[in-house]
């Protein structure tokens, strides 16, 4: 599917809008491939990644919409289950003197 398909698809399929400030990710079947669509202001970009041999995306969840950070979707890309990474908690502390 090329930029008109996936357009059309994060509009009426996903009610988002293409042309915000956001990337809209896509995998295919095989999860060897992903799409990336983004609108820069005046036209769209269409990255592509493919993976040679037997490598597969960990592909985040069944969900069909999952909004990820700059940190997860380097990760994504470079192969990393998102769902087998914790971090450590943040913790919170407080002067007592």
């Amino acid at each position: 599917m090329g930029i008109n398909g996936l357009s059309i698809l994060v509009e009426q399929v996903m009610s988002l809008n293409p042309m915000a400030q956001a990337l809209y990710v896509f995998g295919n079947r095989r999860r060897d491939r992903i799409k990336i669509l983004a609108w820069d202001g005046n036209g769209f970009w269409l990255l592509l990644k493919r993976l040679e041999g037997s490598d597969r995306f960990a592909w985040p969840t069944d969900a069909a919409i999952v909004t990820l950070s700059v940190e997860q979707l380097r990760w994504l890309l470079q192969g990393i289950d998102l769902a087998a990474i914790k971090k450590h908690p943040p913790r919170y502390y407080a002067r007592v003197s």
